[in-house]
């Protein structure tokens, strides 16, 4: 299936969601060697970079192409700014707007997964980001609503697409439900049906089949993968197979594995070798999940300092070991939630043109 987020093919029809201090560039050049798609940076807070002038989110390599950012804030202007510095400094070929941020301190002030509620002030800085990127494509990630009790992504859907965004992501979980329970895909369906432009559908596509079904079922347009390639960035070769109707090969074997632990780990390490293996310890046991290793490798992992640390660790693992059943579904990474959405006070009674405080423009990331 092809998919045109404005100008740009996406094939296979897959994008990598941004992650907080997971989808740096080293992570990102490991999963572009599986396969195509659309690779996008960690969040960038908009008025963090306009007050610095870059950002350690936002690394890209040289040859990486195209260059995709994600960006939060919640001031128009502070938006458009930091859309042009991106599109004209950086190169970038496309721009992600959170809308979906959970996390307490950015709802609180009418941000993230709260701007929604306000329909006109939502559209007003998917707006003024489309007007500046002038003809770079914008699109927009958000979440059902803040809660059961007030579902908003049909009509933020709508607002967006109005808005001049080029395609929508739609986390299907409420704000309130974080990582937990089921990704509610029957309202990826829902969206779809409601808008012209593309939706791309995100939630619980763990296996390249969870992709097909997810298109089956509710017809979005392509897939966002979060904690799915979370310890198997291969699942990008997987997606490329299976949206090509080719057999996707059996999960690999240990001894490939830690052959991709060590390269990950040599890509994060390139400028800053202990830094860089820091930064590796936490991607070490989303590897392992489902293997079979000798007592004391995740401890000597979660201790590791050098790469040769790293290389010691992995060298007495069973090279034959295969991955138990169904260990590639186990959910990955967060699973926080269920958890009250703290709001400010009447945001859902007061007119929707308010905007969110100033300080909603938080670096934080989410969604």
């Amino acid at each position: 299936m092809a998919l045109k987020i404005g100008p740009l093919p996406v094939d296979p029809p897959v994008v990598l969601a941004p992650m907080a201090g997971i989808t740096n560039a080293a992570f990102r050049r490991l999963c572009r060697s599986y396969g195509g798609g659309l690779y996008v940076s960690e969040m960038v807070s908009a008025r963090a970079l306009l007050e610095t002038g870059g950002s350690k989110q936002a690394q890209f390599d040289a040859d990486e192409s195209p260059r995709s950012v994600q960006l939060y804030g919640v001031e128009p202007a502070t938006i458009a700014a930091a859309v042009r510095h991106m599109t004209g400094e950086w190169g970038v070929d496309h721009v992600d707007l959170n809308m979906g941020c959970p996390v307490p301190k950015v709802t609180r002030k009418g941000g993230g997964a709260a701007l929604p509620l306000h329909v006109t002030a939502f559209a007003s800085v998917i707006r003024a980001a489309v007007e500046a990127a002038a003809g770079v494509p914008v699109t927009v990630k958000m979440r059902l609503g803040v809660d059961d009790a007030t579902l908003t992504y049909l009509d933020a859907g709508r607002a967006a697409q109005d808005a001049g965004a080029a395609a929508v992501t739609l986390h299907a979980r409420t704000a309130e439900q974080l990582y937990s329970g089921a990704a509610r895909w029957a309202a990826i369906g829902e969206l779809k049906a409601a808008l012209a432009i593309p939706v791309l559908g995100n939630g619980d596509v763990w296996v390249a089949a969870d992709a097909l079904r997810m298109v089956a079922e509710t017809g979005c347009d392509g897939v966002v993968v979060g904690r799915g390639c979370l310890g198997r960035p291969w699942l990008f070769g997987d997606l490329a197979e299976a949206f090509a109707g080719r057999p996707v090969r059996p999960a690999p074997r240990l001894g490939e594995v830690a052959d991709t632990m060590t390269t990950h780990a040599a890509l994060l390490a390139a400028a800053d070798e202990r830094q860089g293996v820091r930064e590796f310890r936490k991607h070490a046991r989303w590897y392992l999940t489902g293997y079979a290793v000798p007592d004391g490798t995740h401890d000597r992992l979660r201790r590791a300092e050098t790469l040769a640390d790293v290389a010691a660790a992995l060298a007495g693992l069973d090279p034959a070991a295969p991955m138990e059943p169904g260990a590639d579904a186990r959910p990955r990474g967060v699973t926080d939630g269920p958890r009250r959405v703290v709001l400010p006070d009447r945001w859902r009674e007061c007119a929707d043109d308010v905007l969110p405080d100033d300080d909603a423009d938080v670096a934080v990331s989410g969604g």
